[in-house]
């Protein structure tokens, strides 16, 4: 029996932002009962060159719903990138887990040869196979921010170990 393409996706993706929807409440509840600023966190960098917490969480919604729906063969959701609170990161997570939840099984039916483009720069273009995209760029994009998340949070406090940063599987 083979593994289908929304089987390797779409349930990694629900784990891992479920959970880091769960790491969110925590930093929230940490930094509420040690009156530490909210921005301390959300803004908060593991080295200055490296995105803070907040475009980290993005970055992995972004992924999600971006590989998800090319996978699937849909249009690409756009949102803003202007969350500036925990609610609102957790905002832009449900909106993504409703996205890529919505997207029927049978949509991902042969994206494993279906061609994707990328067009990471202008006039920079890459093409490459589903299941390479998926496997080779989207996963790995998607868990080194989902990563870079929980590293920021437990870096500055937060009391989150592994079985935060899996979630429910």
């Amino acid at each position: 029996m083979s593994l289908s393409m929304h089987t390797a996706s779409v349930p990694v993706f629900q784990q891992m932002l479920n959970a880091l929807a769960g790491v969110l409440t925590k930093a929230e509840a940490h930094a509420n009962e040690r009156r530490i600023d909210h921005a301390a966190l959300l803004q908060a960098r593991l080295y200055p060159d490296m995105f803070p917490l907040v475009r980290q969480v993005q970055i992995a919604c972004d992924f999600a719903k971006s590989v998800s729906a090319r996978l699937a063969g849909a249009d690409v959701p756009s949102y803003d990138d202007s969350e500036s609170s925990y609610a609102e990161l957790q905002q832009r997570i449900a909106t993504t887990l409703n996205f890529i939840g919505g997207l029927d099984a049978a949509q991902f039916e042969g994206s494993d040869q279906r061609e994707i483009v990328l067009r990471p720069g202008t006039p920079k273009e890459r093409r490459i196979g589903g299941q390479a995209y998926l496997l080779a760029y989207g996963l790995p994009q998607f868990f080194f921010h989902v990563t870079t998340a929980y590293d920021l949070l437990r870096h500055n406090g937060v009391e989150v170990g592994k079985k935060d940063f899996m979630g429910v599987y």
